[in-house]
């Protein structure tokens, strides 16, 4: 089930990220996170449990970037990327019109990604980050 309107638990996402092997972060940190972002979520229908999330922040203007793009690890874990992906990009089209759009995404997420558009480091421009502590 997919649910445009209601993040899951700053504990729940931390669970999904450490089953798909990417970094958690303090709970408190991803509520305030998740006040400032467009949050899409989907839950496994029988047990409530997050499967695949993604979240969208913006400055409202010409730039928009994607975190937190996970998906369990398994057999859907690829159409999960596509949903979280697809239903983001539509969400920024309809609200943001020709905002550009970066990621931040694992590896497993990169033929997902590319299938919807995205190129890897367009013009030869590479991102780079750095993490304040």
């Amino acid at each position: 089930m997919i649910d445009l309107h209601r993040p899951p638990s700053p504990q729940a996402l931390n669970r999904l990220l450490l089953r798909c092997n990417e970094e958690t972060h303090s709970p408190k940190k991803l509520a305030l996170a998740f006040e400032k972002s467009i949050c899409i979520s989907i839950f496994e229908k029988s047990t409530g449990k997050l499967s695949g999330f993604v979240r969208a922040t913006s400055d409202k203007g010409l730039n928009a970037n994607l975190w937190n793009l996970v998906a369990q690890p398994g057999r859907y874990q690829g159409i999960f990327l596509d949903v979280l992906i697809h239903h983001a990009l539509g969400i920024l089209r309809r609200e943001m019109p020709g905002c550009s759009i970066s990621v931040s995404a694992p590896s497993m997420a990169m033929q997902s990604l590319q299938e919807q558009g995205f190129l890897l480091d367009p013009g030869g421009i590479r991102a780079m980050g750095f993490k304040l502590r």
